[in-house]
């Protein structure tokens, strides 16, 4: 990844920064579903949040079906992109990036609704490949991994496509970036597979079943991932799933009154847990669904979805327990940009040293 592009008004503000005040990074995933923005400081232990916003655009409504992003869920993104791009400005941001993922990727106006962006907001979104996107999503949850395992399957489900990223923990260092041995992503994600599979009155075993099956059709035929199979067999490999669907699950299988992502993030739900959260969901209509304090009528339609893709996942790649992140892309994105200042900084330190002098 090259340099980071510096944000709207970052050159102006630079020359005004207080050399005592912690600098400002932030991230922005413009997925299918949702527009999220994360901006934070270094800490010892990561970063600190320094502001969070997320709005669901639907970004792909109908992509599937006319292969171009239509005008209305273009202006519902240009709208939450305004507003992140406000809040970057506000916050004096020294290094942002911003990133788009499926539904850029496959739309044929995709780089014409970039080009808008960046005309529009400043915004300069990068289209990344699927391989990027679960190197990211991978890098964002390396605090959720259970390194006395020997294996995880890193899940995010996005809204229109699902990566998958098989991690080896077995020899891998105590810290840092473990290999990834093997990555796919699916063109299948919440939005894609509820405008496939429409609910109607009701939603039935059979209608849910049709969606874990489709999902389960496209993961079978990958083999590279097949090396390690003998260790999920064997119970020495865990999931992590991170999506706004798996949130919500988990959300429901706490009972909380609402949702509270110091609760969510980071907790454990067994194979049991997560299948009963997914029945309890189908005995709802749609309706019910979106009273439901940690789904909401802007996830109401989606949630199944999102239960069927990872039910689809856990009966090709059982574990008995599976990690819940609310966290993924952006956090990617953070880390790796606060990583690459820090080693631009060891350089630099490196080539001021005089010969013969020790620092």
């Amino acid at each position: 990844m090259g340099e980071a592009p510096r944000a709207p008004g970052a050159e102006r503000r630079d020359r005004v920064r207080s050399a005592s005040e912690p600098p400002c990074y932030a991230a922005l995933d413009l997925g299918t579903n949702n527009c999220r923005l994360l901006i934070a400081t270094p800490a010892q232990s990561g970063f600190r949040v320094v502001e969070a916003y997320s709005r669901i655009v639907r970004l792909g409504e109908g992509l599937t079906q006319s292969g171009r992003l239509s005008e209305a869920a273009m202006d519902r993104a240009l709208g939450a992109l305004k507003v992140s791009a406000e809040k970057v400005r506000r916050r004096q941001v020294l290094r942002f990036r911003a990133i788009a993922t499926q539904a850029c990727r496959i739309a044929e106006n995709g780089p014409a609704f970039v080009a808008r962006v960046a005309e529009e907001t400043g915004v300069r979104l990068q289209i990344i490949p699927p391989q990027e996107e679960a190197r990211l999503s991978v890098t964002g949850c390396l605090n959720l991994l259970d390194r006395r395992m020997d294996a995880a399957l890193v899940v995010d489900v996005g809204g229109g496509s699902t990566e998958l990223s098989w991690v080896d923990l077995k020899d891998a260092p105590s810290s840092g970036m473990p290999p990834i041995r093997a990555w796919l992503s699916v063109p299948i994600g919440v939005v894609t597979l509820a405008e496939r599979f429409p609910e109607g009155e009701a939603a039935t075993e059979g209608w849910f079943r049709s969606m874990v099956e489709t999902v389960k059709a496209e993961i079978a035929t990958f083999s590279r991932a097949d090396p390690m199979k003998p260790v999920f067999e064997a119970d020495r490999a865990h999931l992590v799933g991170t999506s706004g669907a798996i949130t919500s699950l988990a959300g429901m299988h706490l009972d909380l009154p609402r949702y509270d992502r110091n609760r969510v993030d980071g907790i454990w739900m067994s194979r049991d847990e997560c299948d009963a959260a997914a029945s309890r969901l189908l005995r709802l209509n749609a309706r019910e669904r979106a009273n439901q304090p940690c789904i909401g009528p802007d996830r109401a339609d989606l949630v199944l979805a999102g239960a069927a893709i990872l039910q689809a996942v856990q009966e090709l790649w059982p574990c008995s327990r599976v990690r819940v992140a609310d966290r993924g892309l952006r956090e990617g994105i953070l880390l790796s940009l606060m990583a690459d200042r820090g080693a631009r900084r060891r350089r630099r330190r490196r080539r001021g040293r005089k010969p013969g002098i020790t620092q």
